[in-house]
């Protein structure tokens, strides 16, 4: 029991002097070295530092990402507000790109209503049909010479040479005809006409017909109206109205018959009245126009060629 208290003390003993030297030893070893200490602490201090750092980064991290679309929102709405939409500051479309837009979805006019081409009132159709069988294009460039004297849209300058403006075609190739033929006679229309074959003859025809309607000068005449009007049944004159239609513009283009003669110029008018009257000419349907005019004084012959004239 002795021993074994005596061995008891011995080891602790030992063990006190043992943790004495260790902390001894220790106490040196810091004392010793105090620079590696401090480095040790430097890096500790440093790496105590850092750890902040990097959570406050990796805080700051995502209020950066999140703030960063709003302020890009934000600047994008300043943006917006300060600067004109590109629309709006653009140069207008050019109106050549709209035209196709407008034509698809116009309606043609002709469709509901025949368009009116002529200062008389006579549409497209009407038009057509007094220009007869030719071509109006084609006899634009062919009627040159005959411009020279009736004039580019079929309205002459001198009172000798008619106006064409407007009048039937057919009765334009007719005529024509009838001066190649010899049945008319004239000394510059009978050299022309015998050039002109029946093909050209037809395309000049439609031209001219093809033209807006001759117009009178408006003047008038009370004895010319009055056997225009109504005629004088007594002598079995016939009213002019009844074959020339109103106004002398002609009675229907189906019916080329009777001449447009509303707005011809008097002192032509006047000239043919008395080539009819003297049976110098004489190619009026059945000759009617021989018969009226020889039953007419030289008085109601002028007036009549004064007051269709104004028409």
């Amino acid at each position: 029991m002795f021993h074994m208290k005596n061995s008891i003390a011995a080891s602790f003993t030992l063990i006190v002097l043992l943790s004495a030297a260790a902390f001894a030893e220790g106490e040196g070893s810091v004392t010793s070295t105090k620079t590696g200490t401090d480095v040790v602490k430097t890096d500790a201090a440093k790496s105590t530092q850092k750890k902040p750092l990097k959570k406050k980064r990796a805080k700051a991290s995502p209020k950066t990402d999140a703030a960063t679309p709003a302020a890009d929102a934000a600047a994008t709405a300043k943006a917006d507000a300060t600067t004109p939409p590109k629309s709006d500051v653009s140069a207008p479309a050019p109106s050549n790109a709209a035209a196709p837009q407008d034509n698809v979805s116009a309606t043609p006019k002709i469709d509901a209503a025949p368009a009116k081409n002529d200062a008389s009132g006579d549409s497209a159709e009407a038009i057509k049909q007094r220009s007869g069988p030719g071509d109006p294009v084609a006899g634009k460039e062919k009627s040159e010479l005959c411009q020279g004297c009736h004039g580019e849209e079929g309205i002459s300058a001198e009172g000798f040479a008619p106006k064409l403006a407007g009048q039937y075609g057919i009765y334009i190739a007719k005529q024509l005809r009838n001066f190649q033929a010899g049945t008319r006679v004239h000394q510059i229309m009978s050299a022309i006409a015998a050039t002109v074959s029946d093909n050209d003859l037809a395309d000049i025809a439609a031209y001219f017909a093809s033209r807006t309607k001759m117009t009178g000068n408006g003047s008038t005449n009370k004895i010319g109206e009055q056997l225009f009007l109504h005629g004088d049944m007594t002598r079995m004159m016939v009213a002019c109205v009844n074959c020339h239609g109103a106004n002398g513009k002609g009675k229907t283009p189906t019916n080329p018959v009777f001449p447009v003669i509303g707005g011809q110029h008097k002192d032509y008018i006047r000239g043919q009245l008395i080539n009819f009257r003297a049976g110098d000419r004489s190619n009026s349907p059945g000759g009617i126009m021989n018969i009226i005019t020889q039953k007419m004084t030289d008085a109601e012959l002028d007036g009549l060629a004064e007051y269709v004239s104004g028409l």
